[in-house]
């Protein structure tokens, strides 16, 4: 197991340490990987590639990302806004950087759900 993510495809190779991957969002066949830095990195892999390859990767620093409906998985060490009704979640480390997207009222439940049981909220 790695500390790092690594994507690979026909032209490049690209290595995330997992504690900065913030989350990756589905566009078609290619996906949007962001960083904590900021930097947002389109790569052409598919985002049910890049999941299977954060599980085979990562140990257990696995359990830290989840996948949200269709298109998109998350670090949940960033988490800190859900918005089900909105539509709405807010990715950020409070310090550099802050990341709003969308994701299906119904995908968000569940996420909501899923840490209200984890923490026993």
């Amino acid at each position: 197991m790695s500390d790092f993510l690594t994507i690979t495809n026909a032209n490049e190779l690209i290595r995330i340490p997992a504690g900065s991957l913030v989350c990756v969002v589905a566009d078609g066949n290619y996906s949007d990987i962001r960083t904590r830095d900021g930097e947002k990195r389109t790569v052409a892999v598919q985002l049910g590639v890049i999941e299977d390859l954060i599980h085979k990767q990562l140990g257990a620093q696995e359990e830290e990302f989840v996948r949200i409906g269709k298109s998109l998985i998350v670090n949940l060490r960033f988490l800190t806004y859900i918005n089900p009704g909105k539509k709405q979640i807010v990715l950020s480390d409070h310090h550099t950087f802050k990341l709003n997207l969308e994701a299906s009222k119904e995908a968000l439940r569940q996420l909501k759900d899923y840490i209200e049981r984890e923490y026993k909220l």
